[in-house]
């Protein structure tokens, strides 16, 4: 059901944006309550501003209405993705080879479901995407379907000691 929800919201919100000179890059839908959370994020050349968020955000609000995907109440988010950026589609994954990213795992590899390396390659094999990453002294293969959640790593954050 979620993901059915999410490609509608995908489908009427990525045309939004393209007009706008946006790129849709990441839709979540979560149950609350008493209500639906539509999250989308944003990207544009340069970034996204808060006028950017808003313009969408108010158009395609009237287009979930009209469209009542949610059959009652829901909350639109719009924003940009921030420096930790979700990576989601194959195009994501692509354009950040080489940088550091995180990524949760629904099954484990060698005991572990989370991991942090240098995104080395993503390809195709045996007709599944596979993330190549390198992680210490070794290069893991993981099937896309086998993720859970992807996101770069803000290098520019400083740990305090």
């Amino acid at each position: 059901m979620y993901d059915d929800l999410r490609d509608k919201i995908w489908r009427l919100a990525e045309p939004v944006a393209a007009a706008e000179g946006m790129e849709l890059i990441f839709v979540e839908c979560l149950k609350m309550h008493s209500r639906w959370v539509f999250r989308l994020f944003l990207d544009k050349e340069g970034g996204v501003t808060l006028d950017d968020c808003t313009t969408v955000s108010n158009q395609l609000g009237d287009i979930l209405d009209v469209h009542d995907l949610s059959h009652g109440p829901y909350t639109l988010e719009v924003s940009s993705p921030g420096l930790d950026r979700p990576l989601f589609r194959d195009i994501d994954f692509e354009r950040f080879v080489g940088a550091k990213v995180k990524l949760k795992t629904s099954i484990k590899i060698d005991g572990v479901k989370n991991f942090q390396g240098k995104l080395v390659d993503y390809t195709e094999e045996n007709g599944e995407k596979v993330v190549r990453l390198a992680v210490a002294d070794k290069v893991l293969s993981i099937r896309k379907k086998d993720l859970v959640k992807a996101n770069l790593v803000d290098e520019t954050a400083t740990i305090a000691e």
